[in-house]
């Protein structure tokens, strides 16, 4: 028995060349050809393929002051940040992100002095994105209320980015983003 396989409409049919000995056995006409389809699926032609996305990650450069969101190896967009001063390094090594909150409490690093979330003299803006804690202290991304600190070596290991910048990156990045933090 010969076959020969057609797509239709994303699904593979096969269809009997000797139709006439079928129904010959099966009293049908020649007319009535039958068919068997098969549960193969082939995706339509007219539809997009899925593909694979590449998980996004940060790469911080504490020389040149700016994180870059990469989605794989391609670079999405770099922002300006300032990083640890002197005595109060950022760490470097891959990281990351573990927490991520939205109007943060900041706790002094020196005297545990607490401001809440959303008070205007909270250092840390509207957005905090953690990626490394010693279990007492934390770093990770943050707005300023002081912008003109972006572009040096001003925080307690933090990187401190624009209020727009940092906020824009919480909506992108999640729990688990790989965080490279390199001289």
């Amino acid at each position: 028995m010969i076959k020969q396989l057609f797509a239709v409409a994303g699904v593979v049919v096969a269809i009997n060349v000797a139709t006439h000995q079928i129904a010959h056995q099966q009293n049908l006409s020649e007319s009535q050809p039958s068919v068997i389809q098969s549960a193969i699926s082939q995706p339509p032609t007219n539809q997009p393929v899925n593909r694979v996305t590449p998980p996004l990650r940060l790469k911080i450069q504490l020389n040149s002051r700016k994180v870059t969101l990469y989605q794989g190896e391609t670079p999405i967009k770099s922002y300006p940040i300032a990083v640890g001063r002197p005595g109060w390094e950022t760490p470097t090594g891959n990281f990351r992100v573990g927490q991520m909150l939205k109007n943060p409490t900041w706790i002094s690093p020196l005297t545990d002095e607490r401001i809440p979330g959303g008070h205007p003299e909270n250092p840390l803006g509207s957005y905090w994105i953690g990626f490394w804690s010693d279990g007492r202290n934390s770093i990770g991304f943050h707005g300023t209320p002081n912008s003109e600190t972006v572009g040096t070596a001003a925080s307690h290991g933090c990187i401190r980015m624009y209020n727009k910048d940092v906020e824009e990156l919480f909506s992108q990045v999640r729990l688990g983003t790989l965080v490279t933090v390199v001289e």
